[in-house]
């Protein structure tokens, strides 16, 4: 890594961090394309391309309006093929969709009420940032388990910004006390690891259970790990 750094709080990104994105995630924007086109096979097709699905691989690309952006940021890809939509009640509609599809759907990539049980026992401060809703959010958190454990949580709409701005990594050290330079970011795409970047956290730690790959996270971060299942053994070897 080159630096050693007290790490004091986690802040988790959700999609593609806590979860399998594919495995939880194509088939929610698959139905949701579905329902917007109405039967129309040819422009549900459109919509999962304009939002980054990849029909060859069958894989959402990383970097892509799925994997990195924020409802605001599809429905505006999306807008261009609805136009019957207006783009804040299509922004609307998708939030409540994926609130009410994204946590059942979600599949989680360890034990989670376990694993932040753990974390939160070594004295660790943690939170949830992501560019899903704050209700999805919570949903998921609440379905699995793990809001005791939680200081922080919101989503693209709580006012902090999206990423990869620093307003999220800001919130969360405000509303816990804690300096940038102690915290740790945890994500599956670049947004995540530049947004700890901006905000000058002291560690940007990659996965692999999201849509990028090694290659796409290694410039960006100051590890890249297969999933967050290996963080406490990266914390006991003094990350």
């Amino acid at each position: 890594m080159g630096k050693t750094v007290e790490i004091k709080g986690l802040l988790f990104d959700k999609d593609g961090t806590l979860f399998d994105f594919h495995r939880s995630w194509t088939s929610v924007f698959g139905d949701a394309a579905n329902r917007l086109a109405h039967g129309d096979e040819a422009l549900a097709q459109h919509l999962m391309v304009a939002g980054g699905y990849d029909i060859p691989s069958g894989r959402i690309a990383a970097g892509s309006i799925f994997a990195a952006g924020d409802t605001r940021d599809l429905a505006e890809a999306w807008r261009s093929h609805l136009t019957a939509w207006e783009n804040d009640d299509l922004v609307s509609w998708l939030d409540v969709l994926f609130a009410e599809m994204g946590p059942d759907a979600s599949v989680p990539v360890t034990d989670l009420a376990t694993f932040f049980a753990e974390l939160k026992a070594r004295g660790l401060i943690l939170g949830v940032a992501t560019n899903d809703s704050y209700a999805s959010a919570m949903a998921a958190v609440e379905r699995f388990d793990f809001g005791p454990h939680l200081s922080f949580c919101c989503g693209y709409d709580s006012g902090h910004g999206s990423k990869p701005g620093p307003g999220m990594v800001q919130a969360f050290c405000r509303e816990t006390g804690l300096e940038a330079p102690s915290v740790a970011v945890i994500g599956d795409n670049t947004h995540d690891l530049e947004m700890a970047r901006a905000a000058g956290a002291g560690l940007a730690i990659g996965v692999l259970t999201g849509t990028s790959g090694r290659d796409d996270l290694m410039p960006f971060a100051d590890m890249v790990i297969d999933s967050i299942a290996l963080l406490p053994e990266i914390l006991d070897r003094g990350a």
